[in-house]
C-alpha cells in the first residue's frame, strides 16, 4: 500500500468530482456514477490509496443511485454525520481518510441487514482477472 507521500501524489491526480467526493465529502448526483449499474466481477479500492474497500460479490441495487454493498472486504472508519439536519454514518477508508459515502442499516437483512452506499468516485474497480497483476492477488480466493 502507498504511504503518505504517495496519497498525496495520488489526490493531485483526482479528477474535480473524485476530489469534491473523497476529500470535501461531497456526494454525486444518484445514478450519474460509473458504477451504480455495474456488476462485473472484481473488488472496488480506493482512488486515493488503493487499500480494498468491497468485492462484487457483496454489490446488489438498492435502488438508491450509488452503488451499495452489504459489507466492506476490511473494516472502515465510521462517523457521526449530522449535516443536512440528518442522523448517518460516514463512512471512510482506513489509511487514506477518504469519504467514501454512508452506511445504513436498510440493507437485505438475511446479508446483516446493512446498506453501503457508496460514491462511485472514490472507488476504483478492478477486475477479477486483474487482481494478481495489480497486487491484489490475495482477494482471488473470493472468487473461486
Amino acid at each position: 500500500m502507498a504511504n503518505n507521500s504517495n496519497f498525496q501524489e495520488q489526490k493531485n491526480k483526482l479528477t474535480p468530482l473524485q476530489r469534491a467526493v473523497t476529500q470535501e465529502a461531497q456526494t454525486e448526483t444518484p445514478f450519474s456514477g460509473q458504477y451504480d449499474e455495474f456488476y462485473e466481477p472484481g473488488i472496488y479500492v480506493d482512488v486515493v490509496s488503493g487499500e480494498p474497500l468491497f468485492s462484487s460479490l457483496d454489490k446488489y441495487d438498492a435502488g438508491c443511485g450509488w452503488p451499495s454493498f452489504t459489507k466492506p472486504i476490511t473494516k472502515l472508519k465510521e462517523l457521526r454525520d449530522t449535516s443536512f439536519g440528518m442522523e448517518r454514518t460516514e463512512v471512510k477508508s482506513k489509511q487514506a481518510n477518504s469519504h467514501l459515502g454512508h452506511v445504513f442499516t436498510d440493507g437485505p437483512q438475511a446479508q446483516g441487514g446493512l446498506r453501503y452506499c457508496i460514491n462511485s468516485a472514490a472507488l476504483k474497480f478492478i477486475p477479477v482477472s486483474e487482481l494478481k497483476a495489480a497486487g491484489y492477488g490475495d482477494y482471488l480466493e473470493l472468487f473461486q
